[in-house]
């Protein structure tokens, strides 16, 4: 029996579907292997109890876990330990972002037992028939393990993409599906990845690790046959692509946005801008008449000079971020721009040049979406890390360390404690969002009614005017007194 388990990934639990574990457990179906997805965004027990019952009562031989930066990582380090203390025989496996990056930190716990590194659906499956047949799983390509003094690397085998049309599609019979249908802007909201990987070498981007531009996608036919099935069986109102990158391909998109379009349903993908500035008319005309609703796009910065460290080449600039703001305008498509500000060597010019941005994008389009986070290293060879480096950054060790105060800050895009920005310029980021985000608020907040938009555009549009950031002590005071939703991925 395996036992697969989604650590809680948001404060509020909010329940997504975990892709990263039903495309094993397809595989693992397929193959007739024995196998309980548990998430623990649904659960409301002690996840210790939960997961020690399951591998008595299941007799379980692996436990393996998906694990991201922040929330995640946070839960899976004393669930992990102390479940291997409860079996010290049970195997315990790691995969996803932050052991795919940090591998050496997870084998040296002493309770990682493997990390499957990458897109490693196939790695795992071979990992698991090795075990169940009694052989020595650690010598499966793919996998990062510890030998009695050091972690060690398998060789053998790149990281494949995953094929996204698994055998039998995904096992959605095996979770409650009821309980992952969202209310979001769109109405009632489920979720498909219909892609893996993105072709593109932005180095701040911890995808750049798992695919190494690689990109493999579910033709426009098939996914547009999941879209109508979810919203069949699911009564749905909009569908959300979590695809690195949804359109890579015109043909793709321009065909599946016209096989859709029929459904009366509003949909969401992540793009990039210059990929959609190539896109003809008809293209976007198909896309609107489809329901696309929002686009969620990296500006990145307000410095081509950053764009360019950035790995982002001549294809993005500033003056791109502000057409597609334009054209998305005109094809009422509303674009969902995030920035990654104090970016080194030159944070504060970074901050200006950013910020100045965003209110000409407001000017171009004031319905575009801003999200804004903190420049955070992700270890991948590339100038901006390589900037990180010279001014002193360095990542932790231990997985102890990694769920620390301060480095809980950094997992969630919030340090303070960034050696290349100070405290005053992390202020003025702060402030600013704050001002923003009243002047304009998110569309995507359901539960602000007209009144209170008006409240906050009134109180919050002299400050956005006069550029006066410093100390919005009565915006705080109106987030206490009706919470309104910021963007969710903030940075500050």
């Amino acid at each position: 029996m395996v036992i697969l388990y989604n650590p809680v990934s948001s404060p509020l639990k909010k329940p997504v579907l975990p892709f990263s574990l039903l495309a094993p457990a397809a595989l693992l179906e397929h193959e007739g292997i024995p196998y309980q997805l548990i998430d623990g965004n649904l659960m409301t027990g002690s996840p210790l109890e939960t997961l020690d019952r399951a591998v008595r009562e299941r007799d379980a031989k692996i436990l393996a876990m998906t694990v991201m930066p922040g929330p995640q990582l946070i839960e899976a380090v004393p669930l992990s330990r102390e479940i291997k203390r409860c079996h010290p025989r049970l195997m315990i496996v790691w995969g996803g972002y932050f052991p795919s990056q940090h591998y050496e930190a997870c084998l040296e716990s002493g309770f990682v037992d493997f990390v499957v590194r990458g897109h490693g659906e196939h790695t795992f499956l071979e990992l698991v028939k090795r075990i169940r047949a009694g052989e020595d799983g650690a010598r499966t390509p793919g996998l990062a393990y510890r030998e009695p003094a050091t972690a060690t690397v398998c060789p053998g085998r790149v990281p494949s993409l995953p094929d996204p049309d698994v055998p039998g599609g995904f096992p959605y019979h095996r979770l409650p599906m009821d309980r992952y249908v969202r209310n979001t802007f769109m109405g009632r909201t489920l979720s498909h990845h219909s892609s893996y990987g993105c072709p593109f070498l932005c180095n701040f981007c911890a995808v750049v690790n798992l695919s190494s531009g690689r990109w493999l996608a579910q033709s426009a036919e098939r996914t547009a046959e999941i879209t109508r099935s979810l919203v069949r069986n699911w009564d749905l109102d909009a569908v959300e692509f979590f695809d690195n990158n949804f359109f890579v391909s015109e043909q793709r998109v321009r065909e599946f946005s016209e096989r859709i379009s029929n459904l009366s349903i509003r949909w969401w993908g992540e793009g990039r801008i210059d990929t959609l500035l190539a896109f003809s008319d008809s293209t976007w005309k198909a896309m609107a008449r489809s329901g696309l609703a929002m686009v969620f796009l990296g500006a990145e910065s307000g410095s081509d000079r950053t764009l360019r460290q950035m790995n982002k080449g001549g294809k993005a600039s500033r003056e791109k971020t502000l057409a597609i703001a334009q054209k998305m305008r005109s094809f009422a498509i509303i674009p969902e721009f995030s920035f990654i500000l104090g970016n080194p060597p030159d944070p504060e010019q970074d901050i200006a040049d950013t910020l100045e941005l965003i209110r000409d994008v407001k000017k171009a389009n004031p319905r575009s979406e801003i999200v804004l986070y903190l420049y955070t290293p992700v270890p991948l060879a590339g100038s901006l890390y390589e900037e990180a480096q010279k001014s002193g950054f360095g990542f932790p060790r231990t997985l102890q360390e990694w769920i620390s105060p301060a480095w809980r800050e950094f997992s969630l895009r919030r340090s303070s404690r960034l050696p290349w920005i100070d405290a005053r310029q992390l202020t003025r980021l702060r402030n600013f969002e704050r001002v923003l985000n009243a002047y304009y608020p998110t569309s995507t907040d359901v539960r602000l009614n007209g009144p209170k938009r008006a409240l906050l555009r009134a109180a919050g549009g002299w400050r956005y005017h006069m550029r006066f950031y410093w100390l919005p002590l009565e915006l705080r005071a109106l987030q206490r007194w009706f919470a309104y939703q910021r963007p969710e991925t903030s940075g500050f």
